[in-house]
């Protein structure tokens, strides 16, 4: 199977991205801020939700242009080791075309992206290997 390359330039794209990305796991130092080039990356292993019986993580980069600024609630950038799961990417509208995307990540971990506009791209590396378990949301 090909590798994904995917870009979103409205929301409807985001939200393809975001079923894509649900349930990377990251750690806290692997997401960077590039304030002159209005960049936000992260680098995550997702799980390969596309293939239906196969059990697989591959790194990727999801990455934002044009973004404006950057907010981090509860998330510890001083512990750039702790690893954290994503677990969905929004888009909250604001003056047209901008607006803020949302990362949110599991223990209530969120990250706030000023963006002038939806530009986003998820591209997979070509390394993969076998997940050990498949991410289960099954509330009890």
């Amino acid at each position: 199977m090909s590798h994904l390359k995917l870009m979103a330039l409205d929301q409807e794209d985001l939200q393809v991205i975001s079923s894509c990305c649900q349930d990377a796991v990251l750690k806290i130092g692997e997401m960077n801020y590039l304030a002159g080039e209005k960049r936000f990356v992260l680098t995550v292993n997702r799980f390969v939700w596309e293939k239906n019986q196969a059990k697989e993580r591959r790194r990727s980069v999801l990455h934002f242009e044009r973004v404006n600024g950057v907010k981090v609630l509860g998330l510890n950038r001083g512990e750039p080791e702790v690893v954290t799961s994503l677990l969905a990417v929004l888009f909250e509208e604001g003056e047209a075309p901008g607006g803020t995307i949302e990362l949110v990540f599991a223990g209530d971990g969120a990250i706030r992206l000023d963006v002038e506009c939806i530009e986003a791209q998820l591209a997979d590396m070509p390394a993969a290997w076998e997940a050990q378990s498949t991410p289960n949301h099954d509330q009890d």
